[in-house]
């Protein structure tokens, strides 16, 4: 079996994010992996342990449905095989990015995000005011059979004012830097699963 994600597939990452702040890899991890993540995320809906996500931070933080309508759950080490081996390949991502760009990306933290039908994100970046760690931004998603006229793209809106849509198909994998690129998350027709999830440093704020 090919190693997933392999050493050119890093490599290319790397090099996409020094030279345009963002890449888009249509196969990062194994068709069967991507579907036991798609799986494990249904299971943790049925089970109604993914909450209505909010904006914001600390006490600024609250459930705003006219911005964002996903429901999530973080990710914890050990709570299934499937998220232990995707942590695992986004550790040797970090790796790579910090052999390459030097940005002194110490963790990452991501969760499953589920968009209802009609649900939606505003254009927004991913970096608070008051807490600069989050440097760089990664999108998993784990819809199979994604059709074109089911919507939910993620839209970048680029550094040079164009935009671009990203379909949500299972396997995709869309990376960028997080301070520097607008996006939104258009609304779909069906149900849109993804593994959402920031590389961070060390922060300059006291919090």
């Amino acid at each position: 079996m090919s190693e997933y994600p392999s050493p050119e597939q890093l490599s290319s990452i790397v090099d996409d994010l020094a030279e345009q702040g963002w890449s888009l890899q249509p196969d990062f991890l194994t068709q069967a992996l991507t579907l036991e993540l798609a799986e494990e995320c249904r299971k943790r809906a049925a089970q109604g342990t993914l909450l209505p996500a909010s904006i914001g931070r600390g006490q600024r933080q609250a459930v705003q449905e006219g911005i964002r309508g996903d429901r999530i759950q973080w990710l914890e080490p050990g709570q299934s095989h499937a998220c232990d081996q995707y942590l695992a390949k986004l550790e040797s991502l970090r790796q790579a990015i910090n052999q390459g760009l030097y940005l002194g990306l110490e963790d990452y933290e991501s969760h499953f995000a589920l968009y209802p039908p009609g649900a939606f994100y505003k254009k927004h970046v991913d970096r608070f005011r008051d807490d600069d760690r989050r440097a760089v931004s990664v999108v998993l998603y784990l819809n199979q059979q994604w059709q074109a006229e089911q919507g939910g793209e993620l839209r970048l809106h680029l550094p040079d004012g164009q935009v671009c849509d990203v379909q949500p198909q299972a396997g995709v994998l869309v990376i960028f830097l997080s301070a520097g690129m607008p996006h939104e998350v258009l609304p779909a027709q069906r149900e849109r699963l993804s593994l959402t999830g920031w590389f961070r440093r060390r922060g300059s704020s006291s919090l």
